[in-house]
């Protein structure tokens, strides 16, 4: 597993990888990113955090764009965590809110671009207004082809990889699983997102450098990213320039460097 921080700057990746170079074959297949910073970026300009959280939503319509445009096959953004209930009331407050309005208002934009939205995520504490809206929204958009969105939500890596071993333990009591024949791939099967591509990137911004609890079965071989930009100034630019170091890596999933081919570098 690569960690790579995006302190040293994009010029010298600049130089050596054009926008020419992106091409479909180098592009991490699949994207996810830890939104992180909201708070921090209200906080900075004197005003409430929850100001940040709605700021927040446009450094979403940027990415969703940037992925859509580049032909980017799934982005997985975390939105709240398992552990975010633990924020104060109102800030949670907000947050339920602004998600019920993304909901209502985006949509419509998503299935018109052929984007297929998925919300990922323990729903049983969300209200039930809030999960049938949830729903709605997703059968709408689930012939969409160009890219699917994944919505975190009440989501930890802990209890996706517990949920995974429920669900396979009830089919191996029920002789639907021999329990012989569990092996990654099909525990991996139980876990989120397996209908997709692997998690080939993993984009945190705001400057902590760990994962906090996001896609921790699905993230085993993928490259980290690191920024200091806090999410409301993640715009297309920053995102490119994530894609770009990206493109740098030499994948080699337990070879050496030298039985990896040039041809396989910065792919999925």
């Amino acid at each position: 597993m690569a960690i790579k921080s995006s302190m040293r700057g994009t010029s010298a990746i600049e130089d050596s990888l054009s926008e020419a170079s992106l091409t479909e074959a180098s592009l991490p297949q699949h994207v996810a990113i830890i939104m992180d910073g909201n708070g921090r970026w209200a906080q900075k300009q004197g005003k409430l955090r929850t100001f940040g959280h709605k700021a927040g939503v446009d450094a979403v319509r940027s990415s969703v764009r940037y992925a859509r445009k580049k032909g980017i096959k799934a982005l997985t953004l975390f939105a709240f965590s398992s552990e975010n209930w633990k924020r104060p009331k109102d800030e949670v407050k907000i947050l339920m809110q602004l998600f019920n309005l993304v909901l209502s208002s985006e949509v419509k934009k998503l299935n018109k671009n052929n984007i297929r939205l998925n919300v990922i995520g323990d729903l049983s504490a969300f209200e039930q207004k809030l999960v049938s809206k949830i729903r709605k929204a997703e059968d709408l958009t689930k012939n969409n082809t160009a890219l699917t969105l994944n919505i975190a939500a009440n989501y930890g890596g802990r209890w996706d990889i517990v949920n995974a071993a429920k669900k396979i333990a009830e089919d191996a009591k029920q002789g639907l699983v021999n329990i012989e024949d569990i092996s990654e791939d099909s525990f991996g099967a139980y876990t989120c997102m397996s209908d997709l591509p692997p998690l080939d990137l993993m984009i945190r911004t705001g400057g902590d450098h760990r994962v906090s609890n996001f896609l921790l079965w699905q993230c085993a071989y993928a490259e980290f990213y690191f920024c200091e930009t806090l999410w409301p100034d993640f715009d297309e630019q920053k995102f490119n320039d994530a894609i770009l170091d990206f493109c740098q890596r030499q994948r080699r999933f337990g070879q050496t460097g030298e039985q990896v081919s040039p041809e396989n570098q910065g792919q999925g």
